[in-house]
């Protein structure tokens, strides 16, 4: 059997042009924020904020490090409030969203609400860790910092995700049975199979194996029931399953426990060497004022090591659909789930390489109905 019109399908002007666009607004997001905190450090104004949070806090310590956080985060906020907004039309534009522009401004001012929330826990901790371990303070910020990510990502779909979509268990009892039986072929157990409410705002379709431990479920997005037959979300969620199967999500927690020991240690050394020579209106090992130096140079390692992390991510994603060929009776439906994805999401088929390297964490959809094709014809000539 062959799927080469499917193979060969190539990328509409749409899609070519959506994804365009949303490239550029990544880079000038990207470009935008590195300014602002090249700009707060060069000017010395991060160190005047310094000062006004100092002020408004009564030279309270931990009430200071709040203020900072806040000023940092109003900056940035109105600084890519134009981005954001702009995205916000593409996605109307190239009628992918349902979503309402009061929604979606009040979408904006929980995510910005969250993220001053986990900003403020994160920058608390880090500097009165060094306060009182200035020597070694890296190394205790390292753990407690992987340890609250896996925390972070294990109450994210009972506390976060209900934030900004709604779920409910999902009614197709038979349907629900199925990918539960599914799971259960992989060696995983799940909290329940959840319909995902994502029409209310996107016309896209997801899937995903949402949570770690006892918060770990299955949720399936609404456009996905409607447009997807039985077998093809089978397909997806088996893609999804082969994350666990091959434990992606412990190797990918040992690669960041890695990585960001690394990092910390490095943003340490630059510290220490800033604080000595008083640059960037640093004063004190614990200063906070360093923060948009700590943050710039983890946007940089970020940027470098992108690459790397993609190409990582990739691979994994290939793993994920040999499991997801190997655990369903037939290839037709991830084919035909893989063309369904591409259309409803605007995906791009066949990006060119330096595209792929630099922006994709999957595979184009063209590769891997390729490599789902060449995975058929093998399994025919051995069986």
């Amino acid at each position: 059997m062959s799927f080469s019109a499917n193979t060969n399908q190539s990328d509409t002007p749409e899609a070519r042009e959506y994804n365009h666009i949303k490239r550029w607004l990544t880079v000038a997001d990207m470009g935008v924020n590195f300014l602002f905190l090249v700009a707060l450090l060069a000017t010395g104004f991060n160190g005047t904020l310094r000062d006004w949070a100092y002020r408004s806090a009564g030279q309270s310590y931990s009430l200071a490090v709040f203020f900072y956080v806040v000023m940092l985060l109003v900056l940035s906020k109105v600084l890519s409030v134009g981005l954001d907004y702009y995205s916000f039309r593409v996605e109307h534009q190239f009628n992918l969203s349902n979503q309402r522009i009061r929604s979606w401004a009040w979408d904006e001012i929980k995510g910005w609400l969250i993220g001053l929330v986990i900003a403020t826990l994160l920058v608390e901790m880090i500097y009165n860790i060094i306060r009182t371990a200035p020597f070694k303070w890296w190394i205790v910020v390292w753990l407690v910092y992987n340890g609250l990510a896996i925390f972070f990502a294990q109450i994210a779909p009972i506390v976060l995700f209900p934030l900004f979509y709604k779920f409910r268990p999902l009614e197709n009892d038979e349907l629900a049975k199925r990918l539960i039986r599914l799971s259960e072929r992989a060696g995983t157990r799940v909290r329940g199979v959840y319909e995902w409410k994502l029409s209310e705002k996107s016309k896209k379709a997801n899937a995903a194996l949402a949570g770690l431990g006892a918060t770990r479920r299955i949720i399936i997005a609404d456009t996905l029931l409607q447009d997807f037959t039985p077998e093809e979300i089978e397909a997806v969620l088996a893609h999804e399953l082969g994350h666990h199967v091959h434990k992606h999500i412990l190797k990918s927690i040992g690669l960041q426990v890695v990585l960001s020991f690394a990092g910390f240690w490095i943003v340490a050394e630059v510290l220490n060497i800033c604080v000595e020579r008083g640059l960037f209106a640093l004063e004190r090992p614990y200063d906070f004022a360093s923060l948009p130096l700590v943050v710039l140079m983890a946007t940089v390692m970020s940027f470098l090591l992108m690459p790397l992390m993609n190409a990582y991510s990739r691979q994994k994603e290939r793993e994920a659909d040999r499991y997801s060929l190997e655990s369903i009776p037939k290839i037709e439906p991830f084919v035909s789930s893989m063309n369904k994805l591409a259309d409803s999401n605007l995906a791009e088929r066949a990006p060119s390489r330096l595209v792929e390297i630099w922006f994709h964490s999957h595979p184009p959809i063209a590769k891997r109905i390729a490599a789902a094709e060449a995975w058929a014809k093998t399994r025919s000539a051995t069986t």
